[in-house]
């Protein structure tokens, strides 16, 4: 297969927001992205849409930029008509130029035979132009004075070994950062977020900070943020840190005892954070931000102990010439239990890390949910609060509550409170500080730090309300001095998706491919740690393994599942409508598992379409939905354990059908066709990281546009049956 999108480096892997995503051509527009995280007016700026060809035949494709007034055309691709192959995807380029700065719609479409097949939009944010002038480094970061002290909660997951790490905002171009998806360990990154935070009125982060282990010398993860460029930056004197221990992973996160903190933990805090110049004091005493206080007790042994560890910890910062220690434990609910029980610990304040707010809420609702909140903590009068404000929430798979407050309303939101801390008593903490929930918390939807669609609006917002520097300022962007990019180590790391991706779709067969009806046939017999699965059937939908691992099967190799999964991107080819089966090999020691898939195709956002195979209470179900979640066949009995099993879920139009092994074990009448969607396809998995995921080996998976007969599901049992014990 000729493969020809060499540049799509160029910009993140995101799914386009498609009108018209898979049409019957197959064509699909998979990104439509500008080449820089944020553009300015009066500068070039490029577009880029990666066209994919999704279908069973070569399509002959035209590539179309609708411009909005105001925008130049500076240069166009050519030749704006290509053929694509099936499978096959092809990346052009345009380059545009804004005059002034505003907010522009752009969309592509892909046409095929004339007519529009495909097409995406897609919104870019010009700043207002800026001379290009490069300089020797970055300049000094000059402070806008912002009483009371604000601070920014800090997510450090951006390491260059883990540029996995940014898979969910590829699903969201909208939350580019203004650093592109950059290694958070290059010194130059903090001193641009020193920057950017204190011109704008924010005084301290609060890192997140992780152990490894405990019980013994303290090892940290997602650490870098801090100690290879924070501390090896230029401008470290320029802005305080704290840290928040992140201590909810039991067993590893924590402590082991009170001597693992005392002569472990609160050690290597005290040397490497505490006693820093730039690390947070407010009265001369460190401040140490918990995320699950309560914890403790199990670890240090009973409420008492934890006081009694509390009280030690801060006499030992008054042995090292601080006047004490402030301990602040998150909770972000209202349940006067808990917070009792937290003031019976010994903290001295309670803060959220960020703000609950359901249903999908209007930015008006936000603001006036996370106020509530505020306003009851207080009236509690149980333990005093640090006031933490939240800008969004969407979590990490979009699942639940998904919300975001913009910039002129968090303008309101930072003013009520600001106001409100402002009626704390004078002796409290929570009078002097105001918390911001998040600066870069990109993965879970929650961010101020200047990025693609708002730019600067969250920190202009801070800015103008809690200090009184000047409203007129320029906000700089590294491309504005000539330094950047940052995100080498992701720009590499797509460079391998790219050519994996390739070799995935490259078409091989197996013996029996010819199957009448087979749409898919997935055996993952290639090398051990090959990073893709080809399809055996010759139909090029090959995936992508995704933390899952190989391990020998019952016909070569199979896929190991722990958590991890295969995702084949969507195709035509997998929406059979009219009828359809999936079959496969599965083995597993760990019985009673529940809402747990093998193969799934249905998903929030189409919890009506699609079909999957699991376990569901401890046994094997086969899922054609036809409302939401609905036509859920559970097999009679509990899948076997200790040994290989053959699975199939048959759907003909009428019936569905369930088979363990050979043998029928439940119907379901559901008359009506199979709802299609142009969602992936997961092996092993709900989906990617999903707790839903099947623990055990899977092999052979095949996906049919039939419904097989009961004869022919024995007669594939009783292929490899012999191999099964």
């Amino acid at each position: 297969m000729s493969f020809r999108i060499v540049a799509l480096v160029a910009f993140a892997c995101a799914v386009a927001v498609a009108e018209n995503p898979q049409a019957q051509s197959g064509l699909r527009v998979r990104d439509f992205l500008p080449g820089k995280p944020i553009s300015r007016a009066q500068r070039p700026a490029s577009l880029s849409a990666a066209i994919e060809n999704l279908g069973d035949a070569p399509v002959a494709v035209t590539a179309t930029l609708k411009l909005p007034e105001g925008i130049a055309l500076l240069s166009a691709p050519e030749p704006a008509s290509f053929t694509l192959e099936p499978m096959e995807e092809y990346l052009v380029t345009w380059t545009v130029q804004a005059e002034a700065a505003r907010q522009a719609d752009f969309a592509v479409e892909a046409s095929a035979d004339g007519t529009t097949a495909a097409r995406a939009a897609l919104s870019v944010l010009f700043l207002s132009p800026m001379p290009q002038a490069p300089l020797a480094y970055i300049p000094e970061p000059v402070r806008a004075e912002s009483p009371p002290l604000i601070g920014a909660h800090h997510c450090p997951l951006w390491e260059a070994d883990k540029p996995q790490m940014w898979s969910q905002i590829r699903k969201h171009p909208e939350r580019t950062p203004a650093l592109g998806f950059y290694a958070q360990d290059n010194p130059e990154i903090a001193d641009w977020e020193t920057k950017w935070a204190v011109e704008h009125g924010i005084d301290f982060f609060i890192y997140c900070w992780y152990r490894t282990s405990q019980g013994g010398p303290v090892t940290t993860q997602f650490s870098s943020a801090i100690h290879e460029a924070l501390f090896k930056s230029r401008y470290v004197d320029k802005m305080r840190f704290t840290i928040m221990w992140e201590n909810q992973s039991r067993g590893r996160a924590g402590v082991a005892d009170e001597n693992d903190l005392m002569q472990n933990l609160l050690p290597f805090w005290m040397d490497n954070y505490f006693k820093h110049p730039s690390y947070l004091k407010v009265d001369n005493k460190p401040v140490l931000f918990i995320y699950r206080p309560e914890f403790l007790i199990d670890d240090l042994g009973g409420v008492g102990k934890v006081v009694q560890a509390f009280e030690r910890m801060r006499q030992a910062c008054k042995e090292q010439g601080f006047d004490g220690l402030y301990l602040l434990g998150e909770y972000r609910g209202l349940d006067p239990k808990h917070l009792t029980l937290m003031k019976s610990l010994g903290l001295d304040c309670t803060f959220a890390y960020c703000w609950y707010v359901p249903n999908n809420p209007t930015p008006e609702q936000a603001i006036a949910s996370q106020m509530d909140q505020i306003r009851k903590t207080q009236d509690l009068g149980i333990l005093p609060q640090v006031v933490t404000v939240s800008q969004a929430w969407s979590g990490w798979r979009d699942e639940g509550t998904i919300w975001k407050i913009p910039p002129d309303d968090y303008k309101s939101l930072l003013k009520q409170a600001g106001d409100f801390v402002a009626t704390l008593p004078e002796s409290e903490l929570g009078s002097r500080m105001l918390l911001l929930d998040n600066w870069n918390e990109w993965g879970e939807g929650h961010y101020i730090a200047p990025y693609r669609e708002f730019g600067f609006g969250y920190l202009d917002a801070v800015r103008e309300v809690f200090s009184g520097a000047p409203a007129a300022h320029d906000d700089l962007l590294p491309e504005d001095i000539g330094f950047g990019p940052y995100d080498t180590a992701y720009a590499a790391y797509m460079a391998r998706e790219i050519e994996e991706r390739a070799i995935s779709r490259q078409q091989v067969t197996k013996p029996g491919a010819d199957e009448e009806g087979l749409i898919g046939w997935w055996a993952f017999d290639e090398e051990l740690q090959a990073p893709w699965v080809q399809d055996s059937s010759g139909k090029r939908l090959g995936g992508m393994v995704h933390g899952a691992k190989r391990a020998p099967g019952i016909d070569g190799n199979s896929l190991l599942c722990q958590g991890g999964a295969v995702v084949v991107p969507p195709a035509l080819r997998l929406s059979p409508t009219a009828a359809m089966s999936v079959t496969c090999w599965v083995r597993t020691d760990a019985a009673d598992q529940d809402n747990k898939w093998i193969v799934n195709r249905v998903f929030g956002g189409g919890t009506n379409t699609g079909y999957r195979l699991g376990v569901l209470g401890g046994k094997p179900c086969f899922e054609v939905p036809q409302t939401d979640w609905s036509h859920h066949l559970s097999a009679e009995e509990a899948l076997p354990t200790g040994r290989w099993v053959h699975l199939a879920g048959t759907f003909d139009g009428q019936m569905m059908r369930i088979f363990v092994d050979g043998e029928e074990r439940g119907t379901m009448e559901r008359p009506g066709p199979v709802n299609a969607n142009t969602f992936n396809l997961c092996i092993g998995s709900y989906e990617v990281g999903h707790a839903a995921h099947f623990t055990g080996l899977v092999d052979e998976v095949k996906l049919y546009g039939r419904a097989l007969s009961a004869a022919e599901v024995r007669a594939q049992h009783a292929v490899l049956a012999g191999k099964s014990g």
